[in-house]
């Protein structure tokens, strides 16, 4: 069974393939506010995220003419965010350890208390998430906040689906550190 893809901005993504500023402005405003949320989320600066949201938005307005609209404009510029916030990290040489030989199963996994007496609230989780470092923090944001799977994860970062894991695990007991030591976790 195929997938069947309905984009409620069909005809304003067929507009701007014809030329349309309007509709290329209406798809800006449509999209500009989520997808710096996730540049800022990956990239943890709002400057940085800013400049994601203008590089991003200009390759997609480029290349249009190249989407064949098999998913829906959304998607397919959210991609295009989460390669240009990556690309900037990697430009500013983020390190995830490639820990191949290592086994998941040796690594205690912390308490992470997902209990549902503890309340987080979302903006001191997000400051809290700042303090992480730029590895962990892209790793937990595309799997908790992007939806990414591991072994997506791993293509798009050029990691293995095993060092994404263990990022992952060890992102979860960092970010609960720092949340215990701001007093946030009971």
């Amino acid at each position: 069974m195929e997938s069947v893809y309905i984009d409620k901005h069909y005809n304003l993504v067929v507009e701007c393939k014809q030329g349309s500023k309007k509709a290329s402005y209406e798809l800006y405003k449509l999209y500009s506010k989520a997808m710096l949320n996730i540049a800022f989320r990956i990239v943890g600066n709002i400057a940085e995220a800013e400049d994601v949201l203008q590089e991003s938005f200009l390759d997609a307005f480029n290349k249009l003419k190249d989407f064949r609209q098999e998913t829906t404009f959304g998607l397919w510029l959210k991609q295009i965010v989460v390669n240009r916030s990556i690309n900037l990290l990697r430009k500013r040489k983020m390190d995830l350890v490639d820990i191949d030989g290592e086994q998941l199963d040796n690594i205690p996994d912390e308490e992470f208390d997902d209990d549902e007496e503890t309340l987080f609230k979302v903006a001191q989780v997000k400051e809290a998430m700042k303090e992480l470092p730029d590895g962990y923090r892209v790793v937990l944001s595309l799997y908790l906040l992007e939806g990414y799977d591991h072994e997506e994860i791993g293509q798009v970062l050029n990691i293995t689906e095993n060092t994404s894991r263990t990022q992952f695990l060890r992102a979860k007991r960092k970010l609960a550190e720092i949340l215990k030591r701001k007093g946030i976790t009971q």
